[in-house]
């Protein structure tokens, strides 16, 4: 059994689409980050990091025979497949072409999109440099997963870790204020993916994402605050 440590956000999601991908049983533990439970010791043990998303797999000991665990989004994706034997090739190309497309994620599309949701979305005051450096950013890396996109169905050959990481941010372009309806080959692959029952079910974990978009819709200045505070200090 593995615990998963989460809360409702593109890197959190990464964690819960790959689990419910490869049909693993997992006992969710729900992180209300605007509470600070990834401050809080306990959760520090499992991620020195305070960040999520994180999981313990009991199946697996550690040296002081405990759970195993993985933190990091992108290390516990490739922990999970390699666990499985699912969502990465086996051969060294292929294999290596997937870590490739994710490292993509981890490297420019999660922090160039999270840099633009700061600057256009939660920060108190409005620089625009920031916001349009951040937004053109993600545009431009939008137009490198097109093109790959524009030759293959996929982004490394099959579906693999590498298509949910990406697709878990590139799903919120509206939230960083990017459009991506000029990229059809990225167009075409995020709606792909979304028919994708474990897609589906994986962006209902920690809680049901309609319901929460609805709440968040009705008290988006509130929501903004939080944020502020998690991330500047303060609310206004």
């Amino acid at each position: 059994m593995i615990d998963l440590y989460t809360s409702a956000t593109p890197n959190g999601w990464k964690a819960s689409v790959t689990l419910e991908e490869m049909g693993l049983d997992y006992n969710v533990k729900a992180i209300d980050i605007s509470a600070g439970d990834q401050k809080k010791p306990e959760f520090l043990k499992i991620n020195p990091n305070g960040r999520i998303p994180a999981i313990v797999d009991h199946d697996i000991k550690d040296e002081n025979g405990n759970g195993f665990a993985v933190f990091e989004s992108g290390a516990l994706m490739i922990y999970l497949a390699e666990k499985t034997g699912m969502l990465m090739p086996k051969d060294v190309q292929g294999r290596s072409k997937t870590i490739q497309w994710l490292m993509f994620q981890m490297g420019g599309i999660g922090p160039m999109m999270g840099q633009a949701n700061v600057f256009y979305r939660y920060f108190p005051e409005k620089i625009q440099p920031a916001i349009d450096r951040y937004q053109n950013e993600s545009a431009r890396l939008f137009g490198v997963l097109n093109r790959q996109l524009a030759e293959n169905e996929y982004l490394a050959g099959d579906y693999s870790i590498a298509d949910i990481a990406n697709w878990c941010w590139v799903r919120t372009h509206s939230w960083s204020g990017v459009d991506i309806e000029p990229f059809e080959h990225l167009v075409r692959w995020r709606d792909l993916i979304a028919e994708r029952p474990a897609a589906i079910a994986g962006l209902n974990v920690p809680y049901n994402l309609e319901e929460r978009m609805r709440a968040q819709s009705e008290n988006e200045e509130e929501f903004k605050k939080k944020a502020r505070k998690m991330l500047v200090g303060k609310g206004e």
